[in-house]
């Protein structure tokens, strides 16, 4: 499908691996230009070599920052609007708050989460939302997750940050559309990515049980009968950021499999 995405910037953090990296696959398939931004050096030249091993010609740049700093997202969107110009699609896809029992938590947990998910995304969308209505448009698509509806017990820290992108979401779309500029967000359930051995884990410790039968129990819950590949939440993500979802903003789009029944 030619979502006519060609020759776009996009913005990808979190783009060396899981999700992040899926969307970058997606986004080069249909011609976009694409900047990944991670802490890790070695996770963005793995990830680059990946992407150039498929598209030889495609136009990948990679910046490292650790977005729970806002000079750091700064400094990266700067380098990567010096490479490949103007942001064009900023995906949100970094950070994830560490999954711990209710029973483990203690306050600086929460306060923990907030950075790692929260503000990981308002540092990013704050620059580029500002840079985006100098321009008159663009389009931000945040991957938060279902644990922001849903309260999880193994995920209440990251599930309130969650929540607060969200509303953060909905608010910026109602506040920017005049502009120009679209906001979305997808809230993937479990999914097929490193992200979900640390979910396992807390789980089993909490229930007794093996990681195993956390994953065999989990999948016998979903009417779909299985988790969500990235590949599947990624194809997503190029949709809202596409002209072919002019119209659409400030929605969030539940991808759990049918999980959790909700109008």
């Amino acid at each position: 499908m030619n979502l006519q995405l060609d020759h776009k910037h996009v913005l990808i953090t979190g783009g060396s691996k899981g999700i992040g990296l899926a969307c970058a696959h997606v986004f080069l398939a249909e011609g976009a230009r694409v900047s990944l931004i991670s802490r890790s050096v070695d996770h963005l030249d793995r990830a680059r070599a990946k992407l150039i091993g498929e598209w030889p010609n495609a136009s990948v740049h990679t910046a490292i920052a650790d977005l729970k700093d806002q000079a750091q997202a700064q400094a990266a969107l700067l380098n990567a609007e010096a490479a490949l110009g103007p942001v064009d699609v900023l995906v949100n896809s970094a950070g994830a708050a560490r999954r711990t029992p209710a029973e483990e938590l203690l306050p600086q947990d929460w306060r923990d989460a907030m950075d790692a998910k929260f503000f990981t995304y308002v540092n990013m969308m704050t620059p580029v939302g500002h840079l985006m209505r100098n321009r008159g448009q663009g389009c931000i698509v945040n991957v938060i997750g279902a644990g922001g509806k849903v309260a999880s017990p193994s995920h209440l820290p990251g599930g309130a940050a969650n929540a607060a992108l969200m509303l953060a979401t909905a608010g910026l779309a109602a506040a920017l559309g005049a502009g120009g500029i679209r906001v979305n967000a997808v809230n993937p359930g479990s999914t097929h990515t490193e992200r979900l051995a640390g979910g396992l884990a807390a789980m089993a410790r909490m229930q007794g049980i093996s990681e195993q039968q956390v994953l065999d129990d989990l999948c016998k819950k979903l009417p779909l009968g299985r988790l969500a590949e990235p590949e599947e939440v990624a194809r997503v993500v190029a949709f809202l950021a596409s002209p072919a979802a002019s119209y659409i903003t400030g929605v969030i789009l539940s991808m759990d499999g049918g999980a959790t029944p909700m109008l």
